[in-house]
């Protein structure tokens, strides 16, 4: 049986070049996290995809699945920030169209993305701190798009943010009815795809690298990218 066979909340299809993840369960429960875990492994192992786009709304986590009774274990958060991370470092292209509002966990999964995009009248919140737990990475990534004020405002308080706002802080590129799948190849394109892949790994380190460090990645990378055959073909034209 394929690893993406059975999935119940979410629905991936891959047409060759790209592959879809639609979220369709409201919140993330643990069969959800595993599902996706399912599907991060068969794009890191199989598929030829050079641009993956996860769909869908969410209203964060299912708190359904933890006893009240008993204290939270943080390996369930854990194991959703590693998930996270693996999405930030695929070696793909990654895309986000929130289809609707986008809270907690689902607000997170969209500052993974390299692309992000949303339809009209869509709200993005983090409203753990308000809940009295904290919202991931969110703490780390949000700051990167927003600037430390805007980020500090928006976790602290957790004020929900609309689209035309959202796209003047940086959270999404822009306000969209739909994916238009043809726009996406054009500038996504499988022949460039690892040089997008190597010139956001350089943007995730640049924060933390200092100078001299930073051209060594930068040349080491270059030389990846310049040494492909995409890049050679290209000169040509």
């Amino acid at each position: 049986m394929s690893r993406t066979d059975a999935l119940e909340t979410i629905r991936y299809e891959d047409d060759g070049d790209i592959a879809t993840i639609r979220l369709v369960r409201p919140r993330i429960n643990v069969r959800q996290l595993s599902e996706i875990e399912r599907v991060v492994d068969v794009l890191e192992d199989s598929s030829k995809a050079s641009l993956v786009i996860f769909r869908g709304a969410s209203e964060g986590i299912d708190f359904a699945d933890f006893d009240p009774k008993v204290g939270l274990d943080i390996h369930g958060f854990n194991k959703w920030e590693k998930l996270l991370r693996r999405i930030e470092q695929l070696e793909k292209v990654t895309a986000c169209f929130a289809e609707g509002d986008l809270t907690g966990g689902g607000f997170q999964l969209l500052l993974t993305c390299d692309v992000r995009s949303a339809r009209p009248g869509v709200h993005f919140r983090l409203p753990e701190v308000q809940m009295g737990f904290l919202p991931g990475m969110a703490t780390w990534r949000l700051a990167r798009y927003v600037g430390f004020g805007h980020a500090r405002r928006l976790i602290l308080r957790g004020d929900a943010v609309g689209t035309d706002e959202a796209v003047r802080l940086g959270l999404i590129d822009e306000v969209r009815e739909d994916l238009d799948h043809a726009d996406l190849r054009a500038h996504y394109r499988p022949e460039t795809a690892l040089a997008a892949v190597l010139a956001r790994r350089l943007l995730l380190e640049s924060g933390e690298t200092q100078f001299e460090d930073a051209l060594g990645n930068l040349l080491a990378a270059q030389f990846r990218a310049i040494s492909q055959s995409a890049f050679l073909e290209n000169l040509k034209r």
